[in-house]
């Protein structure tokens, strides 16, 4: 497979990943303002929040070309 076609999977990946985040952002939005609070799921959701923004990150560093010094 050809490097661009790597990178255009990522760059899918990344893009994927980015709308979920962006979707537990708003879940978690609506979870806070509508009490009784369940904060189990609340903890559940953020963490797997964090988790999708470190996969992200990873990722993204992975687009990133090598530079040779």
């Amino acid at each position: 497979m050809s490097q661009t076609a790597d990178w255009d999977e990522l760059k899918e990946r990344i893009k994927q990943l980015q709308i979920e985040h962006r979707d537990l952002d708003d879940v978690i939005s609506r979870l806070i303002e509508a009490p009784p609070i369940d904060q189990l799921l609340l903890q559940r959701l953020k963490k797997r929040k964090l988790l999708l923004k470190d996969q992200i990150r990873v990722l993204e560093a992975q687009l990133i070309p090598d530079i040779l010094a």
